[in-house]
């Protein structure tokens, strides 16, 4: 099947790595829809529980004065709230509304993305992360001033705090900004193959999982302890609590991102071997969605390049196999075809059509081509029943071979009953023409004839010139079908009994005589 003729079908029931992603055939507004909750859902939630993470280091883990006092109520009360409120709101429809509006042509499923729309839709990751980290350091430099007015040394507990949680945020919206638009990118890719994504790829993002999940909890770990070394005030509970919260951040969320880091990882991977199995099973007419643009991306690209060379050999080996015959093509693929050839026992099926001038000067030509491929249709057909090559179609007659290449155990009985079937199938099947056949059986040179830049598979030997000259002598005989007695003689004994031996003749260009056979017709 050609690439255009792939179906969605034909990507399976997750195309992008998951079904929250919907189908291959979605419509483009429930697809919209689709991305801009996948996109602000998942942020929404991140900068929620990283606030409250932050709630949690900030009063009850790190280290430093308590913020639970009277004095500080109109900063905990008033000022930390608001913004936070603000940046939620600002922060979702700054980031999700202006990433979506980037991508407005993606609502068209014919539209083809150009280059400045490929580079926009490829920033959208980007830009959302500086937009998140904006908002969460800007949080940490106002509410630490804030604080730090109101007693200096809160000013460690609030940038650690927020600082902590916001890399975990911005990293992570990284990662679900990532997921949300596998169908843009894949549209950005299916649109310019070459285009290189610039994402963090497979090592950048197991990294950034070992930097969420273990360094940056460890660094914080590694900033109490040596807040205590220099003199701050870290009681020995203090520091317990510390190090359980921490450790315990370290195993849960660490967790947690490593699963995402691996899902990201291993959908692609699965994706192309479900591919690979169906491949495996002869199946061609498959492809992968390209929606990654990390090296996994190239992994599904290549899978596709693969398959579309396949689909192009198999269908080279079909059409070479249509012209030379399948077995001639099989030999000619797993071997080193050369000129010359080797001899060998093979029978030889010559069948021309009666008075063909007549009926091309007669007939219009378009008729005449749907006579030549009703005829050839039925002497393919028994040829390859049994075992036989079409070796070549000359015109309004073919050869036919038995025995070459691929040897046959009773290569002159399958010519003869071949014969015997075509001629039934033809007098019962068509009045429109009639034709002769002679068969032949003896010794052969098979193989390729030719020159070194063109040559082709055919028979040469007196088996094949009396085939010829037995089936143009047929043209005059009521059965229309004659063998020599020696093919008849050399066939297995059920097939044998199903001729008889007649009359000796000369035929044309040879010397010696020649005794022929009819099939029984009783």
């Amino acid at each position: 099947m050609p690439d255009s003729q792939l179906t969605p079908e034909a990507f399976g029931s997750k195309p992008w790595g998951s079904r929250l992603l919907g189908p291959a055939d979605e419509k483009s507004g429930i697809r919209r829809v689709r991305i801009q909750l996948l996109l602000t859902i998942p942020l929404l939630g991140a900068n929620l529980i990283g606030i409250a993470v932050a709630i949690v280091l900030i009063g009850f883990v790190l280290p430093g004065p308590t913020i639970f006092t009277l004095r500080l109520l109109p900063l905990n009360a008033i000022a930390a709230p608001l913004y936070a409120a603000l940046a939620l709101v600002i922060g979702t429809l700054w980031g999700t509304m202006s990433g979506l509006r980037t991508l407005r042509w993606a609502t068209d499923p014919d539209h083809v993305p150009t280059e400045a729309e490929q580079r926009a839709a490829v920033r959208v990751p980007r830009r959302l992360v500086r937009q998140q980290a904006w908002l969460w350091f800007g949080g940490a430099a106002v509410l630490s001033l804030l604080y730090g007015l109101a007693d200096p040394a809160l000013i460690p507990k609030i940038v650690l705090g927020i600082g902590f949680s916001a890399i975990v945020v911005c990293a992570n919206s990284y990662l679900i900004a990532e997921f949300a638009l596998r169908a843009v990118t894949a549209r950005v890719l299916d649109a310019a193959p070459g285009r290189a994504i610039h994402s963090i790829g497979v090592f950048g993002r197991t990294m950034l999982m070992w930097l969420l999940g273990s360094a940056v909890p460890v660094a914080l770990s590694m900033v109490v302890a040596l807040l205590s070394l220099t003199g701050f005030d870290v009681s020995t509970e203090r520091m317990a609590v510390c190090v359980l919260t921490l450790g315990g951040a370290t195993l849960v969320f660490g967790m947690l991102l490593m699963m995402q880091a691996s899902a990201a990882t291993v959908a692609p991977i699965r994706g192309v071997r479900r591919a690979l199995r169906q491949v495996e099973g002869g199946d061609l007419n498959v492809a992968v969605t390209v929606y990654d643009g990390t090296e996994l991306g190239e992994l599904q690209s290549g899978f596709n390049r693969m398959v579309h060379g396949l689909r192009e050999r198999e269908q080279i080996r079909d059409l070479f196999g249509r012209h030379v015959g399948h077995d001639v093509a099989v030999a000619a693929i797993g071997s080193n075809p050369q000129l010359g050839g080797q001899e060998c026992e093979a029978a030889a099926l010559f069948i021309d059509i009666i008075g063909s001038t007549t009926m091309t000067a007669t007939r219009a030509a378009t008729e005449i081509v749907a006579i030549l491929n009703e005829f050839f249709a039925i002497v393919v057909d028994e040829v390859e029943r049994q075992g036989g090559l079409v070796n070549k179609f000359e015109g309004d007659a073919a050869l036919a071979v038995f025995g070459a290449p691929a040897p046959l155990p009773d290569a002159a009985g399958a010519a003869l009953a071949c014969a015997r079937a075509i001629r039934t199938r033809l007098d019962a099947h068509t009045s429109d023409f009639s034709a002769a056949i002679g068969v032949a059986a003896g010794r052969v040179v098979a193989g390729n004839v030719g020159a070194h830049q063109r040559y082709e598979f055919t028979v040469i030997g007196d088996a094949v010139n009396e085939a010829a000259r037995l089936c143009e002598l047929a043209k005059q005989d009521p059965s229309l079908l004659l063998s020599s007695a020696s093919t008849v003689a050399a066939a297995d004994a059920d097939e044998a009994t199903r001729w008889k031996l007649g009359e000796s003749v000369t035929l044309r260009g040879r010397t010696q005589r020649t005794e022929l056979a009819r099939p029984r017709t009783n």
